[in-house]
């Protein structure tokens, strides 16, 4: 004989899970799906969102991620159909061309007010906020340099010297973000007509011109090379790996690039991507960028990684971002007529 205790119980249950399906299919229908577009390394790509959607639980990120170079040129070729709803984690100078395109979504998030300065568009409202640096500065072979009798650079000046016929290498500016901040950072401080003169004489020391950021930091501390022109974050990890490199800041200042959040001008999602601007500026957030770059937005974030020079962050030079977006084609197309010759071949 059948329990109807059973049935009954059996059947509450039933309804009872219904009821629970019911009323989670209009919570999941809720949820937002946000495209972001993205030149984050692959690495950081899930802690980024795993901590923001645990923050924001009816918002979902959909990552759109490729290179700055391609980003770029497929944002620009979006233009007049964009599928982007915000921008997380490109280069300053290419979210500082899309606001002069008419292309961004102008606000300014929470929070933004206690950012640094340099990480800030300058506009009312912001057009994009940074979120972290990256530096370009000299890495020289203590070893190497002890052999040969050669002195240890305390200027960029100081590289054209004939002391270093070909022995510098650097990264190519038309192939590399760290290369193209670093010449324009020269032509900046130096303005152009000395800056173009300044490398017309290095010139003469390179030894190569390398398609990387992190190549010339690495050649050097191999030994490779005397002096590798790169991204401060190598030399920094190079020389805690016992390499003997010295980290040159040199006095006339470094050059520096940002990584920018943007949101995109015609979003149908305008209310989760300022949720996600807002929380691109967070304590939460800025520990993250902490966790690949030493120098971050937001001020007591405590970022340096063991031997990476104090004096690297102050001697940020003023940098127009715009200025730099708005003359890279023509800076590059210059740079390559002179000393594409002795660029690396591409692989």
């Amino acid at each position: 004989m059948i329990d109807r205790s059973i049935i009954r119980r059996a059947t509450l249950a039933g309804a009872a899970a219904l009821a629970v399906v019911g009323l989670s299919l209009p919570a999941m229908a809720q949820k937002t799906r946000l495209t972001v577009y993205t030149a984050l390394e692959n690495d950081q790509l899930d802690p980024f969102k795993k901590a923001f959607e645990a923050d924001n639980p009816t918002i979902e990120i959909a990552w759109v991620r490729d290179s700055t170079g391609v980003m770029t040129a497929k944002l620009i070729a979006e233009k007049d159909n964009p599928r982007a709803d915000i921008i997380w984690g490109l280069a300053a100078s290419s979210t500082a061309l899309f606001a002069t395109m008419g292309m961004l979504e102008p606000y300014t998030p929470v929070g933004a007010d206690k950012l640094k300065p340099a990480f800030r568009s300058g506009k009312t409202p912001d057009t994009w906020i940074g979120m972290d640096a990256y530096l370009s500065l000299v890495c020289f072979n203590t070893a190497e340099g002890k052999k040969g009798n050669k002195p240890v650079p305390a200027s960029w000046a100081d590289l054209i010297k004939p002391d270093y016929k070909d022995s510098i290498v650097m990264p190519n500016p038309a192939s590399s973000g760290t290369g193209y901040l670093t010449i324009a950072a020269w032509l900046q401080i130096m303005g152009e007509d000395a800056g173009w003169k300044y490398m017309d004489a290095l010139h003469q020391n390179i030894a190569q011109y390398i398609h990387s950021g992190s190549a010339p930091c690495v050649q050097a501390a191999k030994g490779e090379r005397l002096i590798g022109i790169g991204l401060d974050m190598r030399g920094a990890s190079e020389k805690t790996k016992g390499a003997p490199i010295d980290l040159i800041v040199p006095k006339e200042g470094l050059g520096w690039e940002l990584e920018a959040t943007a949101i995109m001008k015609g979003t149908k999602n305008l209310d989760a991507a300022k949720k996600l601007a807002d929380w691109a500026v967070t304590t939460k957030a800025n520990d993250l960028y902490a966790k690949t770059y030493a120098v971050v937005a937001l001020p007591g974030v405590k970022a340096a990684p063991v031997n990476y020079p104090v004096n690297a962050e102050p001697a940020m030079i003023k940098n127009d971002m715009e200025w730099m977006a708005k003359n890279r084609e023509r800076i590059l197309a210059e740079w390559t007529k002179r000393y594409d010759g002795k660029s690396a071949p591409k692989r």
